[in-house]
């Protein structure tokens, strides 16, 4: 495989932040999308204690809907994991660099409404409630997500 970059930025290009997506392995032994989870990387840093370097990621969750993929798309379909306070903030932890596996493309469900005139593409990842997780995008992730 080609060398990938997750990128994790709150300027990009002079117009908003860029915050990438990536599947993150949870069960090795479970097949596909199954063991896996999509986050939403936050910030990327590291650390050093007793001499080693432990390369982390702040990630946002996303939680998966059904059991399978979608019936009509064939493609899992994931919500944020959201804290169930007022704000309704996202819940975040710090992953291990090795647990990565590969970044993520999501495509909004968007409903049966127009997107109100002059909205950002950076924008979307908080404006929709569900998202469908691209297999289609390359055959890496054809190979991931099934």
């Amino acid at each position: 495989m080609r060398r990938e970059r997750i990128r994790s930025t709150p300027r990009w290009r002079k117009i908003g932040p860029r915050r990438d997506c990536a599947f993150v392995v949870e069960d090795q032994n479970a097949d596909g999308f199954r063991g896996m989870s999509v986050v939403r990387v936050r910030l990327l840093f590291s650390f050093q204690f007793d001499g080693v370097d432990y390369p982390c990621a702040l990630v946002e969750w996303y939680n998966k809907i059904g059991r399978g993929p979608d019936q009509d798309t064939g493609m899992w379909m994931v919500r944020p994991d959201l804290r169930h306070t007022r704000a309704r903030d996202p819940v975040m932890s710090v992953v291990h660099l090795d647990s990565v596996l590969r970044g993520a493309h999501l495509i909004p469900v968007f409903g049966s409404r127009y997107l109100p005139r002059g909205f950002r593409h950076t924008w979307s990842l908080d404006a929709f409630e569900a998202f469908f997780v691209n297999k289609y995008i390359d055959a890496h992730a054809n190979e991931i997500a099934f």
